[in-house]
């Protein structure tokens, strides 16, 4: 086991920002948001396995820590010196990882069982759940059943057609699955920081995603557009407390969604291939190598226990 082996996947996801930040301008949004999601699951899974395994290899340092685990010998480590402090690192970082992602899962929860409340104040019309409320705002709520929640100021704020427009892209929320997406953004983002910055192109990956087939749906792109821009705009000063694992139309750049909707829908170019090569390449040699170490380490802690020779 050598130290390199775990930096390696520390490093990697800095790696990954520049194709992970240029893959949706050049790829279909659904295409780009698969991609984007497993490599960063992947990624982050590395992170932690690398972070995991310098942990335990500082742990086993400590003699009542070595006596548990049957240690007859010193476990063998390329640097005594650079060990015991970059072990007390990774122990940090992963309790902070673990403090920060347990604060979100609660706070998530507790989000989801409030519109979950207020969906249920009401008899929905299908999967359309609409809320009294001074305050514009939809977004498409996970669950058994799905339900896309819509308020009172919203439904003013917009035309029939443009109903038509919001809901089918909230509806695309709902049938793409797109909040799993969002959550394993959540988790990967709580393991690496550079990770936080794909959990933003992964956001704004679903609302392109929702978009296109909001399109597709209403067979107008300008419209769907058009009805994007205007409920982002109403919602603008309300004061919406979703969970970050409901997605919803008025979230992400949209200057930028509207933007794609009035150009031509997007086909797959060759250009998926090129970028998501990169992605692919970091996200499988940042678990290559996590694994690697993790059973060199393994190998180690065998020796140092007798069980085989060195």
């Amino acid at each position: 086991m050598t130290l390199v082996a775990l930096l390696i996947p520390l490093l990697l996801p800095w790696a990954a920002l520049v194709p992970a930040r240029r893959i949706l301008d050049r790829c279909p949004p659904v295409a780009a948001l698969w991609t984007l999601t497993l490599s960063a699951l992947l990624l982050a899974a590395g992170t932690i396995a690398a972070l995991g395994t310098l942990a335990l290899t500082g742990l086993l340092e400590i003699p009542a820590l070595a006596a548990l685990a049957e240690l007859v010998r010193p476990l063998r480590t390329p640097s005594t010196a650079l060990v015991p402090p970059l072990a007390a690192a990774a122990a940090g970082l992963l309790a902070l990882a673990a403090l920060t992602l347990g604060r979100s899962v609660v706070r998530q929860a507790a989000g989801l069982r409030t519109a979950r409340h207020q969906a249920g104040r009401r008899a929905p019309a299908g999967d359309l759940c609409v809320v009294e409320s001074p305050h514009p705002d939809a977004y498409a709520l996970p669950g058994r059943p799905h339900r896309i929640v819509v308020t009172t100021a919203m439904l003013r704020s917009l035309d029939a057609r443009e109903r038509e427009a919001l809901f089918a892209h909230e509806r695309a929320h709902n049938t793409g699955g797109h909040h799993y997406f969002l959550a394993v953004a959540e988790l990967a983002a709580h393991c690496h920081p550079a990770l936080r910055t794909v959990r933003e192109v992964i956001r704004l990956a679903a609302e392109r995603a929702a978009d296109e087939a909001a399109a597709t749906a209403v067979g107008d792109r300008r419209l769907t557009a058009h009805a994007i821009a205007r409920a982002a705009l109403a919602a603008h000063t309300a004061d919406a407390s979703r969970p970050a694992v409901t997605p919803a139309a008025t979230t992400g750049p949209v200057p930028k969604r509207v933007t794609a909707l009035l150009s031509p829908a997007p086909r797959t170019p060759r250009a998926l291939t090129w970028l998501a090569a990169p992605l692919a390449a970091c996200a499988l040699l940042s678990c290559t190598t996590a694994a690697t170490a993790a059973l060199h380490v393994h190998q180690d802690i065998e020796i140092a226990q007798g069980e085989t020779g060195s």
